[in-house]
């Protein structure tokens, strides 16, 4: 099938409430192109330089989202212009994309990455650590960040059980730290959820998806 025809699939699976990020890392501009003119203004990448050189020749009206691991060195480069970054996972990465965020006269609006999975490879905060960072008197000075929810990323496994433990486990992490609401912090958004379990994390309370390979066919890791 064409990726017209997946993302058309895929849109009417989806409840109103749930917002769709077509996860474009390692397709050409053609491919993210076929999407665009199908309906699609929202891509993730994983990587800043990527994203970087994408953004500078696709339209303006796409929203970019940062979804990987990101080194506080390089926010420099997408503080201009990205939408959201999902993968937040420290202090210090806060205050970074504060100072680079008010370089270009913006608030950047962040997710919180909260470790849900049980493999070390993923990263994340305890949702400890996120409860005290949001209550510090260092993060209320940051005025050039939004924090708008949280992401998670489940164990990589065909143990529907296990993921669904994790989805629920971020889900209540959500609603526990949700009971906090300041100027730079309301939380609205739970991103978790890819292309093989998306449906499982949507019936667990997801309100976004990152959907890549169903979109746009296997990626090539080779480019």
């Amino acid at each position: 099938m064409s990726i017209t025809q997946n993302l058309q699939n895929i849109k009417t699976s989806l409840p109103e409430h749930v917002t769709l990020v077509a996860v474009s890392k390692t397709k050409p501009v053609s491919d993210l192109m076929e999407a665009y003119h199908a309906g699609q203004r929202i891509f993730g990448e994983n990587k800043i330089q990527e994203m970087v050189e994408k953004h500078e020749t696709m339209p303006k009206d796409i929203e970019w989202h940062m979804i990987g691991h990101v080194q506080s060195n390089k926010v420099k480069y997408m503080a201009s212009f990205v939408h959201l970054i999902h993968g937040v996972d420290n202090f210090k990465l806060l205050k970074e994309i504060n100072k680079q965020a008010l370089k270009h006269d913006r608030v950047i609006d962040c997710l919180l990455q909260i470790k849900i999975a049980s493999e070390d490879s993923k990263f994340g905060m305890t949702p400890n650590e996120a409860s005290e960072i949001i209550k510090s008197d260092l993060f209320s000075k940051l005025k050039n960040i939004k924090v708008v929810g949280l992401m998670g990323m489940a164990t990589f496994t065909n143990d529907e059980n296990q993921v669904k433990k994790e989805f629920n486990y971020l889900k209540d992490t959500f609603e526990n730290l949700k009971l906090t609401s300041t100027d730079n912090y309301q939380l609205k958004t739970i991103s978790m959820g890819m292309s093989g379990d998306y449906q499982l994390a949507i019936n667990c309370g997801s309100t976004m998806v990152r959907v890549g390979s169903s979109i746009f066919g296997e990626r090539n890791y080779s480019i």
